[in-house]
């Protein structure tokens, strides 16, 4: 038996002692963690709910002060067109678009116009090489069968 077989024991031992305190370090640090953003998550979803609650309130009080000089059906749907544009103008800002990206800036509605391609000479029969441009359908082939159409 060498001198230090002894120590090598208690270096196992320490070792498996020092990575439990690890792992018990490591899973209160998340568990507190957790709860903070559990926490964090409910306040979150609160705010949402009464931030609704206070739009359908602002949308009610809207209607009522429309109503005061005009019939309830007419208020209640200019209310109801007010929250239309509202919510078009909310998705709209939500959205990307090409004109906040660059592309197409200062173009009506962002989108840049596309210029015609020029034709291209095929090598044999006026076959174009590589795929045909979006929106172009290809010519048939020459020793393509003639197929009589359906009429629609």
């Amino acid at each position: 038996m060498k001198p230090l077989d002894h120590l090598e024991h208690l270096d196992k031992h320490l070792v498996d002692e020092l990575a439990q305190v690890a792992r018990e370090t490591v899973r209160d640090e998340l568990r507190e963690q957790t709860r903070r953003q559990r926490r964090k998550a409910a306040l979150y979803a609160a705010s949402g709910a009464l931030a609704l609650y206070a739009g359908a309130a602002l949308a009610l009080a809207v209607g009522l002060a429309l109503a005061l000089g005009l019939p309830d059906w007419a208020a209640a749907l200019i209310t109801a067109v007010i929250l239309g544009v509202l919510a078009y103008v909310l998705r709209g800002a939500a959205r990307p678009s090409a004109s906040r990206t660059g592309s197409g800036a200062g173009v009506p509605g962002g989108v840049p116009p596309v210029p015609p391609a020029p034709p291209a000479a095929g090598p044999v029969g006026g076959a174009t090489a590589g795929p045909p441009a979006p929106g172009t359908v290809p010519p048939l082939p020459s020793d393509a069968p003639e197929v009589p159409r359906r009429k629609a």
